[in-house]
């Protein structure tokens, strides 16, 4: 169903990376997410009237929240779609980050205040009818509910959408809520002892734990998230395939809100390259890198002399010496200054956040280790912190 009706309502459907394609999706998901949880909440809140559960009232409270939500993901596709501007000019993508946020929040809210009524029904139980419409009502919202997990899971990958996972996490916990709630329903009467408050107290803890979890991803995205592994290994393997690439290091990447990304790295080159053909092949990696991974990425090129053999040998000595202090330090802008008196070895070390050691202690170490090879060999480092996840870039 919903594949047929984007098919229909969505000119260019598949072409996902453009923006008003991107608004077509969310309009047309959100309304859809917005009629269902509605037709949910009615006949829920009829349901729970009339069999005087609370459970299940709530959980057409809780429906209806998912309403108030899916107009939040509306408008937050609709202000992220805004263009560029001076102010903003790396565009409102992230408006889609604020609106899971506010539907965290809204679904924390509507957690607790459940707990609160559930934890009254606990004290002063009340007696709950069963009835086949109440059971077959919630067995209908189950599957809606699992629908709406389905199709928003499948398309928030498609889009890269946090807002439409957050929606899609949030179904998939309503959908053991409810679940909680026809068990209740079924077998307080088979027990003789009332449930309902106590699956009410359930359904409150799938809400809160559904909508911490969303603050917490909301967060980092908003914070400036590592990219993950993979995305940084496809950004390498991008670069390195490229003949002219001896290596690289320092890669960053901002993201600025889905389809929205800007990164920078430095690429080493031979030294002894023509200038203008090194250049060249660094602006076909900018180019192409943009139209296959859609990163707007800034490449400065590092020259490295391979025609100097003590420096190449001090430079495989100084990689085994840092490495020999902690095997995930690494090293890159390694050149030689020789004087008279004494030579300096420039270069700057890389420290992944997990390595617990400080710069003081590093270069104690590597100066420790350098006496033993030469005397007049002096080092000047700057450390370097990465920005990606820890995979080994040079």
């Amino acid at each position: 169903m919903m594949k047929f009706l984007i098919a229909h309502r969505i000119q260019d459907y598949e072409n996902v990376q453009d923006e008003a394609v991107r608004e077509a999706y969310g309009s047309i998901l959100s309304f859809v997410g917005i009629l269902t949880n509605l037709f949910l909440f009615v006949f829920k809140f009829l349901a729970g009237t009339l069999s005087g559960s609370v459970s299940i009232t709530a959980d057409a409270i809780n429906n209806l929240s998912d309403a108030g939500s899916s107009v939040i993901s509306w408008i937050s596709f609709k202000l992220s779609n805004r263009p560029a501007d001076e102010e903003h000019p790396f565009g409102h993508a992230r408006y889609e980050y604020i609106a899971s946020l506010v539907v965290a929040f809204f679904i924390l809210f509507l957690g607790i205040e459940l707990i609160k009524s559930s934890f009254d029904k606990i004290v002063h139980p009340e007696a709950v009818s069963f009835s086949y419409l109440s059971a077959i009502i919630l067995a209908v919202s189950i599957a809606a509910k699992f629908w709406m997990f389905s199709y928003n899971r499948k398309y928030g990958k498609l889009l890269n959408s946090t807002v439409m996972a957050a929606t899609a996490a949030d179904s998939i916990s309503d959908c053991m809520a409810t679940g909680a709630v026809l068990l209740s329903t079924c077998l307080s009467p088979l027990i003789h002892f009332n449930l309902d408050g106590y699956m009410g107290v359930v359904v409150a803890l799938f809400i809160i734990v559904a909508g911490g979890k969303i603050v917490k991803e909301t967060l980092d995205m908003l914070l400036g998230k590592s990219p993950d592994k993979d995305e940084v290994k496809a950004i390498i393997d991008f670069i390195k395939a490229y003949d002219g690439v001896l290596g690289i290091h320092d890669l960053m990447i901002h993201d600025y809100g889905p389809g929205k990304r800007f990164g920078s790295v430095h690429v080493e080159v031979d030294a002894h390259e023509d200038i203008f053909t090194s250049h060249d092949m660094i602006d076909n990696i900018e180019r192409e890198m943009n139209q296959a991974l859609q990163i707007q990425m800034v490449i400065h090129m590092d020259p490295i002399d391979l025609l100097d053999e003590e420096t190449n040998e001090m430079r495989s000595e100084m990689k085994m010496i840092v490495q020999k202090i902690h095997p995930d330090l690494s090293i890159h802008d390694f050149r030689m200054v020789r004087g008279t008196t004494h030579t300096n070895l420039i270069f700057d070390c890389l420290v992944p956040h997990h390595v617990n050691m400080d710069n003081v202690e590093i270069l104690a170490g590597i100066n420790e280790r350098l006496a033993y090879l030469n005397k007049t060999y002096y080092v000047v480092v700057t450390f370097d912190r990465a920005y990606t996840t820890d995979i080994k870039q040079s």
